[in-house]
């Protein structure tokens, strides 16, 4: 595909790096949070809603009043019910706010046993489960590359958990959690990216952060519920400004511009700006041996993203948590999907 020179790609990669920044940071908010891990997930999908809510209306308003490709008659004139009502009657928003609640509470609980640089990367190796997904759903073989990768991804992760033996069970629970997400939120790229075949990025959004909110209250409302100072509340809305709304808004914008390879770079700067952010605020430290396992995880996940036989349609780097800890290619604007 010859390389683009449209003018939006300068402030679209502006906006990839900031919108990567920004999703980045939800491990800090998640680590100062004044609730429960699952109640600052619920949260952040319900702070992000009425947010989301604007996105969508505003994109059905666009699609309706957008005219006809040229040369095709107009369209015959739509059924009574919204875009949106329509949407509610496909069960795959369902499933992928079922993943995505499995995905945000296992992830916030990794957070408060391990170090928020581990616990984002491994939930980085999403693309792995992706493709392995596909592979057992749809046939999709992926190429003698991607067992490469994912014999490189073992051998970074076992170094970055190495030094966590010595620490007991909680930390290393708290890297299984991590790997966990990666599942969780594999499972939900493959819904998201059948969903963005049909529908537009702000539905999408919106409706699995309705689903996922809903889902996670029962279990949040086990758990410390409402923080109990103004700046804990401030905590709440920041993690679902910075990384529902804000961080995902911009990586959404940015990918409809840029070729879907920028996709990696967020995922990697996602990466780069947690263990920053972990440093400087949390005081976290990284040994040798976990900086270089993190180098080979990310080269692996590179690997991975290479290693598909069919790409998946792109996908929103919705409402998670890291930056679309996968972004695949498709004939679709190009979105992506981040915590």
């Amino acid at each position: 595909m010859p390389a683009r020179h449209d003018a939006s790609e300068v402030p679209a990669l502006i906006a990839l790096f900031a919108g990567a920044l920004a999703i980045g940071s939800s491990g800090i908010f998640v680590r100062l949070s004044e609730t429960g891990p699952t109640a600052t997930a619920f949260w952040r999908g319900a702070f992000a809603l009425p947010l989301l809510a604007v996105w969508a209306a505003l994109e059905a308003r666009a699609r309706a009043a957008a005219p006809p490709p040229a040369g095709r008659p107009p369209a015959a004139p739509p059924p009574a019910a919204t875009p949106t009502e329509r949407s509610w009657r496909d069960p795959m928003f369902f499933w992928a706010g079922v993943f995505f609640a499995g995905d945000l509470a296992l992830w916030h609980a990794s957070l408060l046993l391990t170090s928020v640089a581990a616990s984002t990367l491994e939930a980085n190796c999403a693309p792995m489960v992706v493709t392995l997904g596909a592979w057992a759903l749809w046939g999709e073989r992926p190429r003698p590359s991607f067992l490469l990768a994912l014999a490189l991804a073992s051998v970074g992760l076992l170094l970055i958990v190495s030094t966590k033996f010595a620490h007991g069970p909680p930390a290393l629970a708290g890297d299984l959690l991590g790997l966990g997400t990666a599942c969780f939120y594999g499972f939900y790229i493959l819904a998201v990216a059948r969903l963005r075949t049909r529908y537009g990025a702000g539905i999408v959004m919106f409706n699995s952060t309705l689903v996922f909110t809903l889902l996670l209250l029962p279990l949040a409302l086990t758990q410390k519920f409402l923080p109990a100072t103004p700046h804990g509340w401030l905590l709440l809305a920041g993690c679902a400004l910075s990384a529902q709304v804000l961080g995902q808004g911009l990586v959404a914008y940015a990918l409809a511009h840029l070729p879907a390879t920028f996709s990696s770079v967020g995922l990697y700067l996602q990466s780069i700006a947690a263990t920053a952010y972990a440093w400087l605020l949390l005081q976290e430290r990284l040994t040798p041996w976990q900086i270089a396992g993190g180098c080979i995880v990310l080269g692996a996940i590179a690997l991975a993203r290479t290693a598909r036989r069919a790409p998946l349609p792109d996908l929103e780097t919705l409402p998670a948590p890291r930056l679309p800890r996968a972004s695949l290619r498709s004939s679709a604007p190009r979105h992506s999907k981040s915590r």
